[in-house]
């Protein structure tokens, strides 16, 4: 099945109705909708949570600075050219949680995503995109020189 912007908004207004009401807690509303994914500690284990390797595409790009003054806020965005991506997802190499974001793309939705991620230190910013049941990525080396990750 696939999410739509529209259901994500029903869902979240619906838990919200839920933790006003006093029925369920607000932690247990968070833990309802949480990616198992997002507690992988490496890179392997996030791609195995998402689906498993990819291959590497001259059809996805990973728009992100050469260098980032601030790691607490490097702006960072994902072009995919393939045709029926489905979802987007944003990796950052050597963050203690690596696996950042991930988007769900719309059908007949242009597949160009912007976001801003922590860095705690130099790393290459992984852009992996599902399109067509296949998962696809392109890597891009982004230099922070001052950490956002506590350091």
């Amino acid at each position: 099945m696939q999410s739509t912007r529209r259901d994500a908004i029903k869902t979240t207004g619906a838990f919200a109705t839920l933790v006003s009401l006093g029925l369920i807690t607000q932690a247990q509303a968070n833990a309802a909708v949480t990616h198992d994914s997002f507690a992988s500690k490496s890179v392997e284990e996030a791609m195995k949570a998402i689906g498993g390797q990819a291959a590497s595409s001259d059809q996805v790009s990973v728009v992100s600075p050469d260098i980032a003054e601030n790691g607490a806020v490097v702006p960072v965005g994902v072009i995919s050219k393939l045709p029926n991506t489905t979802d987007i997802y944003l990796i950052v190499e050597k963050n203690p949680t690596p696996l950042a974001v991930a988007f769900m793309i719309p059908a007949g939705t242009l597949a160009d995503v912007q976001t801003r991620l922590k860095m705690g230190q130099s790393t290459n910013v992984i852009a992996v995109v599902k399109a067509g049941g296949k998962l696809y990525s392109a890597t891009k080396e982004t230099k922070v020189t001052l950490g956002g990750c506590g350091g």
